[in-house]
């Protein structure tokens, strides 16, 4: 078992030492570089001006020849200094994810946060300290969008639950893939943009563009062109031949000037993004899986085309690359002495015709693949959590309906988290969870809630066992109020609890998470409302968790033998009220509020309380 903590330690440990000795190379060939180029440069013009101008020309070549190898030794170590550095940062978070500094982490997936979702406001899926900014490692635009999509849209087919639970668990123990992997994808600057209009220029094709005649005119104008100059240069024709030709290749150029400003402008956005998706391809490529998923998805990449898929994608960022000399200085007089645009789209054409309709399903892959990496970090860092047993949903009356766990936790908390056991076993059950405030109602309704989107989308769940049935998971927890749709909280609560019921009736398994119903009414038409709802549910075959202050709602286990009561209670020792945040059988029977509000200041002298 891998202690991952540990691991990345030494990671870090390791490279640190690397990039300080990498530093020192550097600072050497930076030195040493600048020292030949100056010695070079100086002899030659000593020696050009002291009459021995030839011998100036052999130093002058030999400081070129040893100073263009410098230059490319100097990159390639600026190259791997960067990603030592990467490394580094990625092994430094991995530490942070283990220590619960990973609130600091930027992305929160706050482009997902939807208030009227179902369940991810209340769950803590999306936002400043969410499970999203937790796990994703991923950096693409598909894929942090298909995590998302796993956590917010739960997965209902078991065998696929279990592919990604089997995938995720062998890149658990691929430590180096993983980092790798993540690496090429922040080798480059700046977020991964849509990469949708990037699929649809791939797979449509510009005639004009590949029209024999005109691949035949930008091939061979250019050379007859150069070879005028020359020949105009040398005395042996007319200068007015190279200039009918140069202004025919402007005048080629001018025709189509705004199409060809178009095509650039749609993929521009995605030059950089396409070096990056490169090396996420060769990484996955170059690797041996041995999961059936992992396999499958290798297949998907390999069955494409002959050669590697990355070989493709390295052969459009060569190509788009060619375009982006437009920004030199040099770039008019290079377009129009070589057609150079034509040239690259009419590459890119070419390119689109052999890999185009490969490129949607090659970048599909990688972001699976990143999802997977995301959830294989929870396999990873917490091998003491236990991989959910998925358990098919029967006819009605079927008493294997429901959730099992042994010592769960909130995977949120930390250390700082309590584990309690649960046993909800058949349909329509429903337990209500009375306690006072503080004491742990809701964070135990969050904590069922996220554990199951955990297990939905094949990641291990915080608990020492935990099986469960194929739900639909709805909640009604944080309800907000919208000045913009005209809606109070309190009929917002009601939408959402419509949309539970209608699903219930709808015949879907429905698991629904309810804390303190109606608390925007009065507390009379509150005890009624919520026991018709309760009845209701557990009638519609539904199971679920309400907490509620409402003791008499205690009441309806009397009354139906498939609600069970439970509550949290505190203690209070000198003056201190303390809470063990433990699941107990029963009604609770004690209340803090007067005491509380004592401690905020507010004089209840007249009042008893607990003390």
């Amino acid at each position: 078992m891998i202690d991952s903590k540990s691991e990345y330690k030494g990671r870090i440990e390791d490279l640190g030492s690397t990039l300080k000795n990498q530093k020192k190379k550097l600072n050497v060939f930076s030195n040493l570089r600048l020292f030949v180029f100056l010695l070079g440069f100086a002899s030659g013009i000593y020696l050009y001006f002291s009459s021995e101008g030839y011998i100036s020309y052999i130093v002058m070549a030999i400081t070129l020849a040893v100073f263009i190898p410098l230059v490319m030794l100097h990159s390639r170590l600026k190259a791997d200094k960067k990603k030592t550095q990467l490394l580094l940062r990625i092994n430094e978070d991995s530490i942070k994810r283990t220590t619960g500094e990973w609130k600091d982490f930027k992305d929160g997936g706050e482009d997902f946060v939807d208030y009227e979702h179902a369940f991810t406001g209340d769950l803590d899926i999306f936002g400043r300290t969410s499970l999203f900014k937790w796990i994703n490692t991923g950096l693409t635009y598909k894929g942090r969008r298909l995590l998302a999509d796993w956590l917010k849209a739960p997965c209902d087919d078991i065998d696929e639950i279990n592919k990604r639970q089997g995938a995720a668990k062998e890149l658990a123990g691929r430590i180096d893939f993983r980092q790798e992997y993540q690496m090429a994808a922040l080798l480059e600057e700046g977020r991964f943009t849509d990469p949708q209009p990037l699929f649809e220029w791939a797979t449509k094709a510009n005639d004009f563009y590949r029209g024999k005649t005109l691949i035949g005119i930008v091939s061979i104008l250019p050379i007859i062109t150069i070879a005028s100059l020359l020949a105009a240069f040398a005395g042996l024709i007319s200068y007015l031949v190279p200039v009918l030709f140069l202004v025919l290749q402007i005048g080629l150029m001018s025709l189509k000037y705004i199409d060809t400003n178009k095509i650039i402008g749609h993929i521009e956005p995605s030059i950089k993004s396409i070096g990056r998706y490169g090396k996420m391809l060769q990484a996955f490529e170059d690797e041996s899986f041995t999961s059936d998923y992992l396999i499958q998805l290798q297949g998907q990449v390999a069955k494409t085309s002959e050669k590697a898929a990355y070989l493709h994608m390295r052969g459009l960022e060569k190509i788009m690359n060619r375009l982006m000399w437009r920004y030199s200085g040099l770039y008019l007089v290079v377009n129009i002495l070589l057609l150079w645009d034509y040239k690259c789209i009419i590459g890119l054409e070419k390119w689109k015709r052999e890999s185009g309709s490969h490129l949607e399903q090659w970048i599909s892959v990688l972001s699976e693949l990143e999802a997977l990496n995301s959830i294989a970090i929870l396999y990873c860092d917490h091998p003491d959590w236990t991989t959910p047993i998925l358990k098919g949903n029967k006819e009605d009356g079927d008493e294997e309906t429901g959730i099992a766990a042994r010592q769960m936790g909130h995977p949120l908390l930390g250390g700082d988290r309590v584990c309690n056991d649960l046993q909800m076993k058949g349909k329509g059950r429903v337990y209500l969870i009375t306690g006072s405030n503080m004491s742990g109602k809701s964070t135990l309704l969050r904590t069922v809630g996220i554990n199951l989107v955990l297990a939905y989308a094949g990641a291990p769940v915080c608990a020492e066992a935990f099986s469960l049935s194929m739900f639909k998971i709805y909640s009604s927890m944080r309800i907000r109020d919208d000045l913009d749709k005209n809606i109070s909280s309190f009929y917002a609560e009601l939408l959402r609890i419509k949309t539970i019921i209608e699903a219930a009736k709808g015949g879907d398994q429905v698991i629904f998470l309810l804390d303190e119903i109606f608390k925007g009414t009065n507390s009379r038409d509150r005890h009624t409302g919520a026991s018709i709802l309760i009845k209701q549910l557990s009638s519609e075959g539904a199971v679920g968790f309400v907490s509620t202050h409402d003791v008499e709602l205690g009441a309806l286990a009397d009354e139906n033998s498939k609600i069970e009561n439970y509550h949290f209670k505190e203690n209070y020792k000198k003056g201190q009220l303390y809470f063990d945040y433990k699941l107990h059988p029963g009604i609770s029977n004690t209340r803090n509020a007067i005491y509380l509000m004592e401690m905020a200041g507010v004089t209840v002298a007249e009042q008893k309380h607990p003390l």
